[in-house]
């Protein structure tokens, strides 16, 4: 018979099925397929990347919700892609030509983008082909690239409509300056860090003579470019300077006081130099008072020649320098430590620098506004958690207009043309151009304006990779063409992503979105929350305290990662935690998953290997007679409403928990324990059957459920379940997920059977307390005053006596109790019975020998012969009527024979006249589960001396490690010197210890 080996093997399972998924395009979406459209586009990866543990997280949470939805006959499409990640790219392919002792301008453009074309051919897919290893149902034959040919498309006609709306302007403006990448970046792009530095306190001298100005300031170098000195006008102590001039030390250059409302009295001395050139709220100021904007700054962060003597320094270099000049020239004040924000480069992780540049922007506020509408209006995008609503909304509000240009060479180059024979053959500030979809079309309007001998260059910089990032949820799809992707699955159904990113990407593509399709890009948007290390910290590579999935796939499995981290979730957009033990690159938290799918692999195997070759359809839907099979189907029933509830309402985490306790402990550990007996080949058959229906039928079902969060190793086993074949081109991943069937579920049913479990395990945990050997069957004495617990109690009779290894159970209430009858859940097959009736058929078997001769004898006899055959004849005919003629005498002659239950107690119990069971307390050990006590007698069990003896030791030995463990923490030396975390690990070894003290005195107690 087919079966599943008896080790389940991760590793070569999880490629299998990876490779069978991609190779038949399981998942390959269809528009003209029946089903209502259901769609996520995968927030495309940097192509630089490598899988880290926020890709596993998202990419296992989207894949979750689309194979679910898939099941549910939705017409379901993952769209995969990779950002062509701008800054990422040049850094890594600058770092490659620094070590030629090159630069790109060394290379030229076209050279340079042909290497990086080339790098992308072979480093470039890497994070595509460990996104296989996660198992995600993507269809990789509509994967697309940002900087592909329909997207590059897209990105042209986007930036040339909206140039064409007056949403798109070019202008001098201050910009977040990267020197190490020399590339503006955007507001969203800047990582703001808290940093102990300086402020340091000058003397600016009125230029009259008269007095001074004190200003202070974290940045000194900046001074240098400083057109002017701003108080508060209501100010009492300095309004009366307003229109005075100060001599700028050092340079000597005469800067006007100006009085702004922007300035806070109370904060410093209420005197704020102003550079407009180099920092944002001076801009501001510099625009409304008129003041000069001086650039002191190269853009590789070195000073250019308006620094006079510090020219050619770097701005760090050069901040030591101004602040020992004037000291020396006996303006410095004073320098204070002092805490402070400082913005730092996402990509060049080094202080961005304020800087006066050229830029291309997009005009945000109609666009932001188009959003509030939406979000006003419809609740569109719906936020999960509803708490980001508020956060999305107060970020479009605030929101600035969108520098676009970036100082790079890869990525999607700005479509304007300049006529540079306008102003010396290079690009100015001031040089004319014209925006265009390609240089032929630029050309033609450029001529038209300036004849055939003007000399025309395109813009050099490229846009922001966020622009493109920005149109991903419908250009992906065929926009600007009207194709049948579209039509079906735009808009998407939901976006799963970071709140690290809502920013970032989700503002930006909800601005595109609506604009140039009239819609929100998706209806949900669930944010999720971070994976923090084994500590609760977030993973970073300052940090280093990043996880590597692909390290834990390969030791655990993917089925197993991808669970744990969905089972981790508590409530949407929770952070989740993951154990980790980086010496050993372990954990435990994925162990238990990997534990969790050898639970399945191994109950599975059961389960088929009692099929008798037959699979689930062939078998049909069980009839449901025995109340075991009725509570299975109940809680069964129960878990797919649950599950569906869940799932419908982005419970990921919760559906997740709710399928491992139902599968793990309903299925596992009780209902296959309970029908164990009945699939024997000796069974009674209709019974056997109705179990193999039940157990087939369950598991199938168990398959279809957790397949959306672990896909392989459920195909695998739903494979072999059903017999599909090697050919076989089906999938688990498209069956119709189970419905429930409301009628099957039974509420007091799985109460009552929780009494029962409830009972057992409590009768398995007195067992091991008293430390009974697992093989001997022992004496239970159950007392309740309850009529209907100890109904329940007897009807379950044969499975507490079956699973807690029980050879007597008594049941009894209190002495107001009347003789009761009630019916037995099953008849127990009595395994002595068939010892008995071999031993019975050999004494029957000399008789009938010695009878044989001695009617040979008799039969030689005149009469005697005919006789006796009479009364033979008669005897018979009298034993075959009574006891084999009606189905109940059949019954009552097969239980005689093989169940250890007396005849009369089989159908029908009769409770004894209730008792109390009176014992001597050395003599049992009890513990109670509900109102029902359980009692085990321990005489004739175990040697109860010996136990206690054992305890006693345990004890001692614990009361040790407390003393132990106590002493240390009462040093003072050793709680303030000792590592924290060592510290806090005797706290944990002592709580632990002294839980166990408790537990060891207890169990004397008991014995007592």
């Amino acid at each position: 018979m087919i079966n599943l080996p008896s080790l389940y093997d991760p590793f070569s399972t999880e490629a299998k099925w990876q490779k069978f998924w991609e190779q038949n395009q399981v998942y390959k979406a269809d528009p003209n397929h029946g089903g209502e459209p259901y769609c996520i586009v995968i927030p495309p990866p940097n192509v630089t990347g490598k899988l880290h543990m926020g890709h596993a997280f998202d990419n296992t949470l989207i894949d979750t919700l689309v194979r679910y939805q898939r099941m549910q006959g939705r017409n379901a499409l993952y769209l995969p892609g990779t950002d062509h990640a701008s800054i990422a790219v040049h850094t890594i392919l600058e770092k490659q030509l620094r070590e030629e002792g090159k630069t790109r301008y060394d290379l030229g453009r076209e050279k340079f983008l042909e290497r990086a074309w080339q790098w992308k051919g072979e480093s470039g897919g890497t994070i595509v082909n460990q996104l296989r290893r996660l198992g995600v149902s993507v269809d990789w034959s509509r994967e697309r690239f940002t900087l592909d040919d329909g997207l590059s498309k897209a990105v042209l006609l986007a930036f040339n409509r909206l140039y064409e709306e007056g949403l798109i302007y070019r202008g001098n403006y201050l910009v977040n300056w990267c020197p190490e990448s020399q590339s503006a970046v955007s507001d969203l792009e800047v990582d703001a860090k808290e940093v102990d530095g300086h402020l340091w306190y000058f003397r600016y001298p009125l230029s009259d003579g008269s007095g001074h100005l004190e200003v202070a300031t974290t940045r000194p170098e900046t001074m240098l470019g400083d057109t002017g000195v701003a108080v508060n006008p209501s100010d009492e102590r300095y309004k009366h300077l307003i229109g005075k001039t100060l001599t700028l030390p050092i340079m000597n250059r005469e800067i006007p006081i100006v009085g702004d409302e922007l300035v806070d009295p109370t904060f410093g001395t209420g005197c704020v130099k102003v550079t407009p050139a180099h920092d944002p709220n001076d801009f501001e100021m510099g625009q409304r008072h008129n003041l000069p904007f001086i650039n002191i700054m190269n853009k590789d962060g070195t000073l250019n020649d308006n620094a006079g003597e510090f020219q050619g320094q770097d701005r760090f270099v050069a901040r030591g320098n101004v602040v020992a000049r004037l000291e020396a020239d006996g303006v410095l004040v004073k320098v204070e430590d002092y805490k402070h924000t400082v913005p730092y480069s996402d990509r060049g992780k080094v202080p961005v620098e304020p800087l006066l540049s050229t830029q291309w922007f997009v005009k945000i506020r109609p666009m932001a506004d188009r959003c509030l509408e939406f979000l006003d209006q419809e609740n569109s995008p719906r936020f999960v958690p509803e708490r980001w609503t508020k956060v999305y909304r107060d970020w479009l509000v605030k929101l600035k207009d969108w520098c676009i240009s970036r100082q790079l060479w890869w990525g999607h180059q700005i479509p304007a043309w300049y006529a540079v024979s306008e102003t010396g053959g290079e690009i100015t500030d001031n040089t004319p151009f014209v925006v265009a979809q390609n240089d032929a079309e630029a050309r033609e309007k450029l001529v038209a304006q300036f004849g055939e001998n003007v000399k025309i260059e395109r813009d050099p910089d490229v846009l922001d990779t966020w622009f493109s990032s920005g149109l991903w949820p419908f250009s992906t799809l065929g926009w600007p063409e009207e194709t049948p992707d579209l039509k079906t699955y735009y808009p998407t159904s939901t976006l799963v992503t970071g709140f690290d990113i809502i920013f970032f990407w989700v503002a930006r593509m909800t601005m595109m979105a609506g604009h140039f399709t009239g819609q929100m890009p998706f209806k949900d948007v669930y944010i999720h929350g971070l994976v923090l290390d084994e500590k609760g910290k977030k993973m970073s590579k300052s940090s280093n305290n990043g996880i590597d999935p692909l390290v834990l796939i390969d030791k655990y499995g993917t089925d197993a990662l991808r669970y744990t981290m969905i089972k981790e979730v508590v409530g949407a957009g929770q952070d989740i935690r993951l154990e980790y033990d980086r010496k050993k690159n372990e954990s435990s938290s994925v162990e238990a998953s990997r534990n969790f799918a050898n639970k399945l692999w191994n109950a599975a195997r059961f389960v088929i290997m009692n099929l008798d070759g037959q699979t689930p359809q062939q078998l049909g839907v069980p009839q449901a007679t025995e109340l075991s099979d009725k509570w299975i189907l109940s809680r069964y029933y129960q878990v797919v409403r649950q599950t569906h509830d869940y799932m419908d309402n982005y419970g990921l985490g919760e559906a997740a928990k709710g399928l491992y306790e139902f599968i793990w402990g309903d299925f596992c550990d009780w209902y296959i324990e309970l029908v164990k007996s009945r699939l024997y080949k000796d069974a009674e058959p209709a019974s056997r059957r109705v179990a193999q229906q039940t157990l087939a039928y369950v598991l199938e079902g168990i398959l279809k459920l957790l397949n959306p969060f672990m896909p392989h190793i459920t195909e695998e086993i739903w494979h072999t379940l059903t017999q599909q074949g090697e050919d076989s081109q089906q999938s688990l991943s498209l069956q119709l997920y189970p419905q429930v069937d409301a009628s099957l579920i039974d509420n007091n049913l799985e109460a009552e059977f929780e009494l029962l479990f409830g009972t057992i395990r409590t009768i398995r945990n007195l067992r091991a307390e008293a430390d009974i050997k697992p093989g001997v069957r022992i004496t239970v004495n159950l007392q309740s005053e309850s009529d209907k617990e100890r109904q329940i109690l007897t009807a379950g009779e044969s499975y507490i006596q079956d699973l807690a290894k029980v050879e007597t159970l008594t049941i009894t209430g209190g002495e107001e109790q009347k003789p009761q009858t009630v019916t037995a859940l099953k008849p127990q097959t009595g395994r002595w019975g068939i010892i008995l009736l071999i031993l019975l058929i050999i004494p029957v078997f000399i008789t009938l020998r010695v009878a044989y001769a001695v009617a040979n004898a008799v039969d030689d006899l005149p009469f005697f012969g005919t006789f006796f055959e009479i009364i033979g004849f008669g005897y018979i005919t009298w034993l075959v009527v009574r006891n084999l003629i009606s189905t109940s005498a059949r019954q009552k002659l097969w239980q005689n024979l093989f169940t250890s239950t007396p005849e009369e107690n089989i159908n029908q119990i009769e409770l004894q006249q209730p008792q109390v069971i009176e014992t001597k307390p050395e003599q049992a050990i009890a513990s109670v589960v509900g109102t029902v006590q359980v009692e085990i007698p321990l005489a004739g069990v175990v040697d109860i001396e010996v136990l206690r003896g054992k305890l006693e030791k345990s004890l001692g030995k614990v009361e040790k490690e407390v003393q132990s463990l106590n002493a240390r923490l009462s040093n003072p030396k050793f709680v303030e010197q000792a590592p924290a975390e060592v510290v806090q690990g005797v706290r944990d070894a002592l709580a632990e210890a002294q839980t166990q003290e408790e537990i060891l005195r207890d169990r004397l107690r008991r014995l007592a």
